[in-house]
C-alpha cells in the first residue's frame, strides 16, 4: 500500500500543504501534483463529482506521489469507506458535532482492533486482493488519514470529549459555517469566530491531534506550526482560476482604454 505523503511530509518537515479542486477534472489534481503539492482535497458533501471521476483523481494524484482528501456527504457508512477503497489517502466527515459521532466514524472507518470496518480488500487500496490481508490491514490503520470538521456552536461546546475520542488523525476547524451558524455569515474574522478555533486548537493540543489549517488568520506557516497545524490548505483551483482570469481581463480592458484601441466588429 502506496504510504501517505501528509504522513511524510509532516514527519520530515513539520507541515504538508493541500489545494481545494472544485473542478471534476483529474488532470487539475495531475497539475497539482506536477507543481508539489502534498495532497489535494476533494468535495463530495457541496459538489457533483462521482465515484468513477473521483477514482481517477485519485490513479491521477498517485502518478506524482500526491495524496488525495475526499470530503465526504454525511451519514452514510459506506460514503465513508469507499473513498479509501479508491486509494485515497484521507476523509474529510463535515459537521461533526459530538464525541459519539466521531466513535462511530471511527468504528466505520478503522479495521480491528481500532474499529470494525467492513473489509473487503478487492479494490485499489488492496492492489484488487494482491495484498495479504494482515499487510492490508495494518497499512490502512496506519497511512489513511481521517479529518473530522468542527463547525458548529454545539462542537465547540463539547471539543474536549471529541478531541479526546481515539482513532482518528486531525480536526478541522470550519470557520465559515461556524460564522453563519452564530448569525454572522462571512465573518470568518469576527473575534467570536476566532475564539472558537483557539478553543479547537488547545483542545487538539490537550489530546495530541493534529490541525488541518483552512480559513485561517492571516499569520505566517511558521506561527501556524506553533499553533499545532500539520496541514496547510493554500486555496481552490476555481477561486485562483476566478482571480486570475479577472486581472487578465482586467488588464486587458486598461490597455485597451489607455491606448485608445477599440476594434469595431
Amino acid at each position: 500500500m502506496r504510504p501517505s505523503r501528509i504522513l511524510r511530509d509532516v514527519a520530515s518537515r513539520g507541515i504538508a500543504t493541500c489545494i481545494k479542486v472544485n473542478l471534476g477534472d483529474p488532470r487539475v489534481v495531475e497539475l497539482a501534483g506536477m507543481i508539489g503539492f502534498s495532497s489535494v482535497w476533494i468535495c463530495r458533501e457541496h459538489g457533483p463529482t462521482d465515484w468513477g471521476t473521483v477514482e481517477h483523481m485519485v490513479r491521477a494524484a498517485k502518478i506524482h506521489d500526491l495524496d488525495v482528501i475526499v470530503r465526504v456527504t454525511k451519514g452514510p457508512y459506506s460514503d465513508y469507506i469507499k473513498p479509501f477503497e479508491c486509494d485515497a489517502a484521507a476523509i474529510m466527515v463535515p459537521h461533526v458535532t459530538s464525541a459519539e459521532e466521531a466513535r462511530q466514524i471511527v468504528e466505520r472507518c478503522r479495521f480491528r482492533p481500532l474499529g470494525n470496518r467492513a473489509i473487503d480488500g478487492g479494490n485499489m487500496d488492496g492492489a484488487f486482493c494482491r495484498l495479504p490481508v494482515e499487510e492490508y490491514i495494518a497499512a490502512s490503520n496506519r497511512e489513511k488519514l481521517i479529518i473530522l470538521q468542527i463547525e458548529s456552536p454545539e462542537a465547540v461546546e463539547g471539543i474536549d470529549e471529541i478531541a479526546a475520542v481515539e482513532g482518528y488523525d486531525f480536526l478541522l476547524f470550519g470557520p465559515a459555517d461556524y460564522a453563519h451558524r452564530i448569525n454572522k455569515p462571512g465573518k470568518i474574522h469576527d473575534p467570536e469566530v476566532l475564539q472558537a478555533r483557539c478553543r479547537v486548537e488547545e483542545a487538539a493540543k490537550r489530546h495530541g491531534k493534529k490541525l488541518f489549517a483552512v480559513g485561517a488568520p492571516p499569520v505566517t506557516p511558521r506561527e501556524l506550526q506553533d499553533r499545532g497545524y500539520s496541514v496547510i490548505n493554500l486555496g481552490s483551483d476555481i477561486t485562483l482560476l476566478s482571480r486570475t482570469w479577472q486581472e487578465l481581463l482586467g488588464n486587458f480592458e486598461k490597455n485597451v482604454q489607455e491606448s485608445g484601441a477599440y476594434y469595431a466588429r
